[in-house]
């Protein structure tokens, strides 16, 4: 106050700029905005798909709160009906109502916070770019989960490890004699699901040249800028750098197989995890015109494997049939069929329909010669 007492003193006509000048150096309180309530999750560690959200949150500066445990107990204590399937994470979001219901499926999430929350934002503003970032997310949701199922339980000391440490991650201090009721009966029930998603003896070499060609194709597009997307992440590295949580952080084998062949993905991997210091500029994007080649190699792994896997799955609904199989990199790759998958191949093509001729032109010069091509029915 001592800048007001003195200023009364001067001359009146100066009277006036000094009141100003020493109000100006006050402290006056400002209204505060009420801080919005964080988003609720139901997660574990080793979910990639928790793992990509609890990463996406942050990277978009989302309030959030994570409960660590099975989203069935949690929501029976909240008192929240469960979903038809309930996967992890799952999210407690509003309805249209305003009540509070269980959410599951990371991709639908990630776009409803588009649409609620502004600013750096995980889709590339080019709707061609946009198509290729969602061809990408669904990629690595959808078969690189494949890989983590594979190396977490198809080799004796990987579903050791597995064996060991989930039940630990779902209660640390989990009294040893019912350790010893979890660890067989989780591990034994895992093995003998290997099947559903396609890993058996005969598919493994298949397994492991993909893993192996796609951790060659980071590791060129990684040494020519940080993220799947340009300068900053898109969806697909947070789906992505979810499944190599696992696959490098979690997982002996694929964790050694990585680090042998792709130390840029072993590192991108690391900073992905919080990205919330990165300030993104639109001009940050890759376009399809500025896209370096090392995507298209990616691409290419996509339509080697995932694209067939896809196209026979959807032929087995057509024709009603329970299980299918192929033949990629001259193994017989067979598993049950999948509704989901179905849906997945469904959605691709909605989202390429709903882009104009021109944007589509763009994107079939980007997936040309790459195999991705042919999911576009």
């Amino acid at each position: 106050m001592m800048a007001y007492s003195v200023s009364i003193y001067l001359e009146v006509d100066k009277y006036s700029v000094y009141l100003e000048l020493a109000m100006s150096q006050l402290s006056v309180p400002q209204p505060s905005s009420p801080q919005p309530e964080p988003i609720t999750l139901i997660g574990a560690p080793p979910s990639p798909y928790t793992r990509k959200m609890v990463a996406l949150l942050r990277y978009r500066h989302i309030a959030y709160r994570i409960i660590w445990g099975s989203p069935d107990a949690v929501l029976t204590q909240m008192g929240i009906a469960k979903p038809k399937v309930a996967l992890l994470p799952t999210f407690i979001l509003p309805d249209e109502s305003g009540e509070m219901q269980a959410v599951c499926d990371s991709t639908p999430i990630i776009r409803r916070l588009e649409s609620e929350h502004q600013g750096r934002s995980v889709i590339p503003d080019d709707p061609a770019m946009a198509f290729i970032d969602y061809l990408l997310e669904d990629f690595a949701d959808e078969w690189c989960t494949k890989y983590m199922f594979h190396y977490r339980w198809h080799h004796e000391a990987d579903a050791d490890n597995a064996g060991t440490l989930l039940p630990l991650v779902h209660q640390v201090n989990l009294p040893a004699e019912q350790f010893n009721q979890f660890k067989p009966h989780i591990t034994q029930r895992q093995i003998g699901r290997l099947h559903v998603v396609g890993s058996n003896d005969e598919t493994a070499p298949l397994i492991d040249t993909s893993y192996e060609r796609l951790l060659g194709a980071l590791e060129s597009h990684l040494a020519l800028q940080p993220y799947l997307m340009g300068n900053r992440p898109g969806a697909s590295d947070f789906a992505l750098f979810g499944q190599l949580t696992q696959l490098i952080g979690f997982d002996p084998t694929p964790r050694a197989i990585s680090h042998r062949l792709s130390p840029r993905a072993v590192a991108y991997t690391t900073v992905m995890e919080d990205q919330t210091g990165i300030n993104p500029c639109a001009n940050d994007w890759n376009t399809t015109e500025t896209a370096p080649d090392s995507l298209k190699a990616i691409l290419k792994e996509v339509g080697h494997v995932y694209a067939p896997a896809l196209l026979a799955n959807a032929r087995a609904l057509q024709a009603g049939e329970s299980s299918w199989q192929i033949e990629i990199d001259g193994s017989v790759w067979a598993q049950q069929t999948f509704n989901y998958q179905g849906k997945c191949l469904q959605w691709i093509n909605a989202e390429y329909q709903a882009l104009t001729g021109a944007e589509r032109a763009r994107v079939d010069a980007v997936l040309e010669g790459t195999g991705c091509e042919q999911v576009i029915l």
